[in-house]
């Protein structure tokens, strides 16, 4: 099964491809959608989209898992954020991808069994669990292979079926 794991975005969009194959699994992709700040949202969006559309045709995932939004102090930057979200939960939906949405806390416990794990401990597990020798970089995209295997290795009914 190959899962496209997502950690959205506006200015980035964290990407991750796995593969699971008989309880393995082994990363296949990873990397960032970039918009410029000199595009105005509309046209971030639509890069977003073009770009999903390119990622999902190139490797053909079964399923979609995407972090869900957490709000903590700054709504402002939220709701683009949101906008994001969902052009990219539509692009999947287009291609008829079953799409899976987590929290950060059950993405943290999924990898670690811990719900407020930090960023050194989310990309230890992540560069360990994929045999890697080193985290993945960005940020952005060590978190989107986090989604993925968080996917990976939890019980569905957990999730939220988007």
């Amino acid at each position: 099964m190959i899962i496209l794991g997502i950690d959205p975005g506006y200015g980035l969009v964290g990407f991750g491809v796995i593969e699971k194959v008989k309880g393995n699994i082994k990363m296949l992709d990873f990397g960032c959608i970039t918009t410029s700040k000199e595009d105005n949202l509309s046209k971030r969006l639509e890069i977003i989209s073009q770009c999903m559309h390119i990622l999902i045709d190139k490797w053909k995932p079964d399923e979609m898992a995407i972090e869900k939004l957490f709000f903590n102090k700054n709504i402002t930057t939220g709701i683009p954020v949101a906008q994001a979200r969902g052009v990219i939960i539509l692009s999947a939906q287009e291609k008829k991808i079953p799409i899976y949405q987590y929290t950060p806390q059950n993405i943290k416990m999924a990898l670690t069994g811990m719900g407020k794990a930090d960023k050194k401990q989310m990309q230890f597990m992540v560069k360990t669990m994929l045999g890697l020798e080193v985290a993945p970089k960005p940020d952005d995209a060590a978190d989107a292979l986090a989604v993925a295997i968080c996917h990976s290795q939890t019980n569905l009914q957990m999730s939220g079926r988007v």
